[in-house]
């Protein structure tokens, strides 16, 4: 702990951020002229997944597992010699990365009287006027150790798997006991002490064991992360891609569930740990001035960035959302929230920009197709009327939650992202950033600098924080048939968690397709005023398959007409796979499933709110109601493989 409180102290010292920025501002010369230089074009398109989740109470006396099982739950010989191996993550890291805030003040979550409002602020004093806003990825290559983060470990906070994290502090391994003496006294029973039923799937922390497999460590000690290396943008990458996504998911979860927990693919977890939420995510010590939140990974950067955050903040930070208004002395509250992240890297560093900005329309769309968080824990609510929070709170609670745990400083780092003018403005936006925790190199390493992300390290660790709901990465690991290590990626951060593999896998092909088939058929999409595509953002994440969205069609009209929005969206992606060679009946599987939803005016938010709405109609009250809806979604969740098949 002594090693942990050093490093962030040496972190947050002054002469580390003069010395920090100085190296910053070398290597992004470097890096521009490099872009200009046509260094970073590539071969082909390729694409990746991060996927978040987080742990829960299995059953309380689970059966012990055969041997055979286990060792086939692991085997990684059986995986495609594509699939990442355990640990290993998209563009050699975690394509993990923390979102972030645009625009002067980003969205507006202060409370008025129906609750806090996503409308965004009209002004955007970051954006400078070279359209440098501040975006970027967060790093992305960590060292490997037994307790260090692997690549793909980072914190939704944008401590991103790219980015070079830090050592867990090293466990002593106890020493082999002597053999114990029989005893007369009755063992301590495994059973709950808690009704089974009010003990069953409540939050619960990861056991260190399970991040010998698949799973990857993340912010919370609850937390986990899947994700799958980078493959080509064609038929063969995307089956790769399912099989990826399939395959490491079930093994994470496997892995888990030898250890009495059951990782959930879920968005915001509902059923409060034993100690209660707000205890849980409040509980910290201080040692010599730096604080230790008791259940966050005490990796340095973690805390130095939790540190950071809190100064910022004056030492507490508010989370207002409808029904709930508090503080909290840590930015853990963020763990509440889980997400996926899909990765598109452009080949032509000249068009990037237009990728980029036609991206930045499909972000309200593609959110209110998804949105999947629209309750807090169960014991977050004090007496807010049930019926009441039913119609007011928002269907994305996440994005709330992000944003304003880390949007403390002045120029707040969780937002939508200014329309790009130059690909080299990725890296002026990094620069232009504010700082956040700065660490060196050498505080970490004691080696040369060999590879480009040695090379890079400074300039990566700063993407680490650069926390836009879309951002770019500059580098990575190379793809056969695709990329060298210098590529330009899109990370499209806003979607959360799906209720299956099959869901998260048809909003990846959504996604990348969608993105590729607006700008192959020059698609008018980017004419849309970017302060329209803000809007519609926060208006997807307050009011989810309702918002009031914003496009504009083929022929150049604008429309607020959700049928004229998703027939072009879903024929774009269409388009855009097809174009990378995506088989239509293939494109079809992808694709039906999220189609279904829109199609049966149903998201997994308004699955959840209907099913509190039902127990509040029975009887029940607010947190029986919540934690009753978690538990039918768990279980629909094992029995069935699509949201589809719930409606």
């Amino acid at each position: 702990m002594d090693d942990i409180v050093d490093l962030v102290t040496r972190s947050l010292a002054d002469d580390t951020a003069a010395e920090f920025t100085e190296r910053v501002d070398e290597q992004a010369m470097q890096l521009r002229r490099a872009i200009e230089a046509g260094e970073f074009d590539n071969e082909a398109f390729s694409v990746g997944l991060e996927i978040e989740l987080y742990a829960i109470n299995a059953e309380p006396d689970p059966p012990e597992p055969d041997e055979e099982a286990d060792d086939e739950g692991v085997a990684e010989e059986d995986l495609d010699d594509d699939l990442s191996g355990s640990g290993g993550a998209a563009w050699s890291g975690s394509l993990d990365a923390p979102a972030e805030p645009e625009g002067g003040g980003g969205a507006s979550l202060e409370p008025n009287g129906d609750g806090p409002s996503l409308e965004p602020d009209e002004s955007d004093p970051l954006e400078s006027a070279g359209g440098e806003s501040l975006d970027q990825n967060a790093g992305e290559t960590a060292a490997e150790s037994e307790d260090s983060f692997g690549p793909g470990e980072g914190p939704s906070l944008d401590i991103d798997p790219d980015s070079p994290l830090a050592e867990d502090e090293p466990e002593t391994p106890e020493e082999e006991a002597e053999p114990a003496v029989e005893s007369s006294v009755e063992e301590e029973s495994d059973e709950p002490y808690m009704d089974p039923e009010d003990w069953k799937g409540r939050l619960t922390r990861l056991p260190d064991v399970v991040f010998e497999g698949e799973a990857n460590k993340e912010l919370g000690l609850h937390n986990a992360e899947v994700n799958t290396e980078p493959n080509s943008f064609d038929q063969t990458g995307m089956e790769v891609q399912t099989t990826a996504v399939e395959m490491q998911t079930k093994q994470a979860r496997q892995q888990a569930s030898k250890h009495n927990c059951e990782l959930v693919l879920d968005a915001m977890w509902t059923i409060p740990p034993e100690e209660g939420s707000e205890q849980y995510l409040s509980a910290h010590e201080t040692n010599d001035g730096v604080v230790l939140a008791d259940n966050m990974r005490q990796a340095p950067r973690y805390v130095a960035l939790d540190n950071e955050a809190l100064d910022h903040a004056g030492g507490s930070i508010d989370f207002d959302v409808p029904g709930h208004s508090g503080s909290f002395p840590t930015i853990l509250f963020e763990s509440l929230a889980t997400s996926i992240q899909p990765h598109l890297q452009v080949p032509d560093a000249e068009a990037f920009p237009e990728y980029y900005n036609a991206t930045i329309r499909t972000l309200g769309p593609l959110l209110a197709l998804s949105v999947n968080s629209p309750f807090l824990p169960a014991d977050m609510y004090d007496d807010t009327d049930g019926e009441w929070l039913c119609d007011n709170t928002h269907h994305e609670l996440r994005i709330a939650a992000f944003e304003q745990s880390v949007n403390t400083s002045e120029n707040p780092k969780v937002r939508v992202p200014q329309d790009l003018d130059d690909t080299t403005d990725v890296v002026g936006r990094v620069v232009d950033d504010d700082l956040f925790a700065p660490f060196l190199r050498e505080f970490l390493h004691d080696d040369e600098r060999t590879a480009f992300e040695d090379e890079f390290w400074e300039f990566d660790h700063k993407r680490g924080t650069y926390w836009r709901w879309l951002r770019c990465v500059v580098g990575g690991a190379a793809v056969d048939g695709a990329s060298t290590e210098k590529s330009l990626r899109i990370e499209y951060r806003p979607l959360p968690t799906q209720p299956h593999a099959k869901d998260m896998i048809g909003l990846q092909a959504l996604t990348v397709g969608l993105i590729r088939g607006l700008v192959v058929a020059d698609h008018p999409a980017a004419e849309l005023p970017w302060q329209e595509a803000r809007r519609s953002f926060y208006s997807a994440a307050q009011d989810g398959s309702e918002a009031d969205l914003s496009w504009v069609t083929a022929e150049g009209e604008r429309t607020a007409d959700h049928d004229e929005i998703y027939d072009e969206i879903f024929e774009y992606a269409r388009l855009g796979l097809a174009e990378q060679g995506v088989p239509e009946a293939r494109i079809d599987e992808y694709l039906d499933p999220i189609e279904a939803r829109y199609e049966a005016g149903m998201t997994p938010s308004d699955w959840k709110i209907d099913r509190v709405r039902q127990s509040l109609d029975s009887g029940d009250d607010l947190s029986t109601a919540i934690q009753s809806m978690q538990r039918d979604y768990i279980g629909a969740s094992r029995e069935h493989h699509s949201f589809a098949e719930w409606l």
